[in-house]
């Protein structure tokens, strides 16, 4: 709120998932709002829903964003970040600023977020940083929940294209902004627990069938702080959901089953083996198919390869390529008129 430019347009939604008797809530202040009626969580306490459950029964990312998005109200736009971001003055309007630029009303801006040491000016509250990370990076893991498509860690650099938002592939949980109904019309899937890796995956190929794309910020208004450097004794203190693993044995194989037969990721299992509760709504859209968006991108779902160096392409060609294509109407890209298929142009560098 307080780095906002407008915090009066601003609605916080929490999922805060707490050890009782040990942590704190995040929405009470650190003084009564009587003795400090200034703090932030006191001016705007009616624009904050915190939804607070036990951490042992904590399931993953996945779920708690499920509840997270139950959260939703019908905002305009709508936003999701990782816990431990902090955000850049008049962050509001400046992302606002970028969604509106790209003139596609099926943007999604999403990205990796930078590490919070150096970004910010400690004086002004506006970010020191002139390059920005973009998504383009992916390759196939394996695990005894299934081969997946996992992101790696993502080039940085100066914005290739100055004045707006630049195209990508792919999705990233840890910050994404669009119109609100982004939420409603891809929602976090209630029935995917214990689901870290893939999440992501899921997510963003459901929304490339119903029409969405998916863009890298010019700007950073938002920076992340991550268990390295100078932050790493406390941010290595924080429990994970891993802890739980013992209690919820075998969920997480049978969710991954449902992730990727979803998004047809895994045609040699059957589609009997997993289960299909309301996969009309957790499933996906009618506006693209999942094989467009792997034939584009160079991804084989039989042979669990991906064609590497894509970032070459997304650095380089792909927006200026594919923007061309988007409708008259804003309505996102029309991919029937794009027949471009990603092959690696250096198939023998390490």
């Amino acid at each position: 709120f307080s780095a906002a430019a407008h915090p009066e347009r601003v609605r916080v939604a929490v999922v805060d998932q707490i050890v009782v008797g040990e942590d704190g809530s995040c929405d009470i202040p650190h003084s009564p709002c009587a003795e400090d009626p200034d703090q932030p969580i006191c001016l705007h306490k009616n624009q904050i829903d915190v939804y607070q459950m036990e951490a042992e029964l904590a399931v993953g990312p996945v779920f708690a964003r499920h509840i997270g998005h139950r959260l939703y109200r019908g905002e305009y736009y709508s936003m999701q970040s990782d816990a431990h971001v902090t955000f850049t003055k008049g962050w509001d309007v400046d992302i606002i600023e970028q969604m509106e630029v790209t003139g596609d009303e099926m943007a999604v801006l999403s990205t990796y977020l930078t590490d919070i040491a150096g970004s910010i000016d400690q004086k002004t509250g506006l970010s020191l940083r002139k390059t920005r990370p973009i998504m383009c990076n992916t390759e196939y893991e394996g695990g005894v929940q299934g081969k997946h498509l996992r992101h790696l860690s993502q080039p940085e650099g100066i914005p290739d294209i100055q004045g707006m938002p630049q195209l990508q592939p792919y999705w990233a949980a840890g910050f994404s902004f669009s119109r609100g109904h982004f939420i409603a019309a891809v929602p976090y899937d209630l029935y995917q627990p214990m689901i870290f890796q893939g999440e992501e995956m899921s997510i963003g190929l459901r929304g490339f069938t119903i029409g969405y794309d998916f863009f890298a910020p010019e700007r950073s208004v938002c920076f992340h702080s991550y268990s390295i450097g100078e932050n790493a004794a406390a941010r290595n203190k924080v429990p994970h959901f891993w802890e739980n693993s013992d209690k919820y044995a075998g969920t997480g194989k049978k969710a991954m089953a449902r992730l990727l037969g979803i998004v047809n990721m895994n045609p040699e299992v059957d589609r009997s083996e997993w289960n299909h509760a309301e996969e009309e709504k957790y499933g996906l859209g009618g506006a693209r198919k999942t094989s467009k968006f792997y034939e584009t991108y160079g991804i084989d779902v039989v042979k669990k390869t991906s064609e590497r160096h894509l970032c070459q392409f997304v650095r380089g060609r792909m927006h200026k390529m594919f923007m061309s294509k988007l409708r008259e109407d804003g309505m996102g890209i029309d991919y029937s008129k794009i027949d471009f298929k990603w092959k690696d142009p250096r198939p023998n560098d390490k």
